[in-house]
């Protein structure tokens, strides 16, 4: 398939874990490839490619969104957070990062970006989750190797220290 000419790419201009980045990506450039190919945020993983198992989750302007099921040229002028942006800076872990070190809950770990993404989105407005709101709220992520039962815990864990105040670990 011959590549486009740059009159037919778009540039993308979006801001990303609170950083103004642009590239250009051609019309039907999925989101996920344009984070991890043009701008090199690779923390973002590939999975089905059709919205199904979880792995590409991202927030875009405060919404969770699939990566896989959006155009880059549709996350033109947005705010685009990945879970680059979870850890409040370098070196440090956020709670539910911690949380998931703690309790082993991440084992091949391609999963993992898209869940914590998820998980944080989800417990910033249910602060009380029980484990079955929790595992519902997961239905939309496949983990092949935890059986989530350290996911739960971690994110069980995660909720009380935020309850309790802690920011980061």
């Amino acid at each position: 398939m011959p590549r486009l000419s740059a009159d037919q790419r778009h540039c993308v201009r979006l801001t990303l874990n609170g950083r103004a980045v642009e590239g250009e990506a051609e019309p039907r450039m999925l989101l996920t490839d344009f984070l991890r190919h043009v701008i090199g945020a690779t923390g973002t993983h590939v999975g089905c490619e059709h919205g199904v198992c979880g792995a590409c989750t991202i927030e875009i302007d405060g919404a969770l969104a699939r990566a896989c099921l959006t155009l880059a040229v549709q996350a033109d002028g947005t705010s685009v957070r990945t879970v680059e942006g979870l850890a409040p800076e370098p070196g440090r872990l956020s709670v539910l990062q911690a949380a998931f070190r703690r309790h082993h809950a991440l084992q091949c770990g391609f999963c993992t970006p898209g869940i914590l993404m998820s998980l944080d989105h989800y417990l910033r407005s249910h602060p009380l989750p029980t484990e079955t709101d929790v595992r519902e709220f997961l239905g939309g992520h496949l983990c092949r190797c935890t059986g989530y039962v350290p996911i739960i815990a971690a994110a069980l864990d995660a909720a009380e220290r935020l309850r309790n105040g802690e920011t980061d670990a």
